[in-house]
């Protein structure tokens, strides 16, 4: 199952405040979301809906398959009253990936805020279950798109732009079962943290968000075996799995100008279990 997302945010009214978020610290902003799945992401679908109610204009990526899937988010992004834009392309392509900045760029105006996030989840009982061929595909998913997104994207952003990264609480606690995914998860979270440091001189804050158990189409599609998903979530003091909406608003204040001493931070939301 692969989930993949990037997010762009510009912000178009620079005179108005919004509850979370204080848009005069942006200009106008894009996002680009990426929905390469079966079945929609929810995760950036959450983030990008929450960036729209709170004055951003959304960009849109996703494999020409989920077109369905996508036209639904450009009408929720649309009905907030934003500009939308779909760009459909697989982020496992390099050349794809610097042209979705491009395409991003001059069709919203600039950027402000980058959200990569990005993940191919897929249950294996053992490390000699995983081909060569399943290996590189999270790697690129998970690891390469942001890598080479990030690339394109900084020559534009300006000091004030904020980076977010997805993480997972697998990056400091994996599954004996999710050997690569769980991997790329702990890359994310150092990119975060080294990032930072680099791009603190130029003004840019980079986070991100570590998820717990969210009850996604990850789960349900590989990313968990069935005897995982009947207490998916039962074992977090809340005693359930979470929602994506429940994220939704994590990735806004994290984007937010009154968040500007947080940078290099792991926002953890994980029903309890105190990680990451």
């Amino acid at each position: 199952m692969v989930s993949m997302s990037l997010l762009f945010y510009k912000y178009v009214d620079a005179t108005q405040e919004y509850v979370l978020l204080n848009c005069k610290a942006f200009s106008p902003c894009a996002i680009i979301g990426t929905f390469q799945s079966p079945e929609p992401a929810d995760y950036p679908r959450a983030a990008a809906i929450a960036y729209a109610r709170e004055g951003a204009d959304v960009a849109i990526n996703y494999l020409p398959a989920e077109e369905p899937d996508a036209q639904e988010v450009i009408a929720l992004i649309k009905a907030e009253g934003r500009k939308a834009i779909a760009i459909p392309g697989d982020l496992r392509d390099e050349a794809f990936c610097k042209r979705l900045v491009e395409e991003a760029l001059h069709g919203l105006g600039g950027l402000d805020i980058i959200v990569n996030n990005t993940g191919r989840q897929q249950a294996h009982a053992s490390i000699l279950d995983i081909s060569t061929e399943q290996f590189d595909w999270t790697m690129k998913t998970n690891i390469y798109a942001p890598f080479w997104i990030i690339k394109a994207a900084l020559p534009y952003l300006q000091p004030g732009s904020v980076i977010i990264g997805s993480t997972s609480e697998q990056a400091t606690d994996p599954s004996e079962d999710l050997y690569d995914y769980a991997q790329t998860k702990a890359a994310t979270t150092n990119y975060v943290r080294s990032l930072a440091k680099q791009l603190a001189r130029k003004g840019i804050r980079v986070n991100g968000v570590a998820p717990g158990p969210i009850w996604t189409p990850l789960q349900v599609s590989g990313g968990a075996t069935q005897e995982k998903l009947k207490g998916f979530g039962g074992d977090t003091p809340l005693g359930r799995p979470g929602q994506p909406v429940e994220l939704g608003s994590i990735y806004v204040q994290l984007a937010a100008s009154d968040a500007s001493y947080a940078t290099g931070q792991i926002y953890g939301s994980a029903g309890g279990k105190g990680m990451p």
